[in-house]
């Protein structure tokens, strides 16, 4: 079980801790009557997103025996301008330094995370499309 409490600091901001005992700051901007002291709650989802696939693509790549010392993941999204604001469209971009020769390897995995293993994905596309690409760093 997933297992989460979120409790509230100051202003806008909370702390949300896992049954693991992790912490994580969740606010908004001073603008929006917060302290601007964590990622607002949709940048941490898409923070979720890349977190997920990234570590599906390592432990892919790892099995594959591809050599990598990089892998950033970026998140671009798009949302509706009326409440509730959701996602519309989300990009995302796997930048790493695998070898050339290895590019089409690090394309399977990326492509097995976002379609077969990552959970985060497999949620959020089901409200919108979620596109990726990767690039050589």
């Amino acid at each position: 079980m997933i297992d989460v409490k979120v409790n509230w600091k100051e202003a806008l901001a909370f702390d949300a801790i896992g049954n693991d005992g992790h912490t994580v700051r969740i606010d908004t901007t001073v603008e929006n009557g917060g302290l601007n002291s964590g990622m607002n709650p949709k940048r941490l989802l898409l923070a979720s997103l890349c977190g997920c696939s990234a570590i599906d693509v390592i432990e892919i790549l790892n099995k594959m025996k591809v050599s990598f010392s990089k892998l950033e993941v970026t998140a671009e999204a798009d949302q509706t301008e009326d409440h509730p604001k959701t996602f519309t469209y989300i990009k995302l971009v796997y930048h790493s330094d695998v070898k050339p020769e290895d590019e089409d390897k690090l394309k399977r995995a990326v492509s097995l995370s976002m379609d077969k293993y990552c959970g985060i994905s497999a949620m959020l596309a089901k409200h919108c499309p979620i596109n990726y690409s990767t690039k050589l760093i």
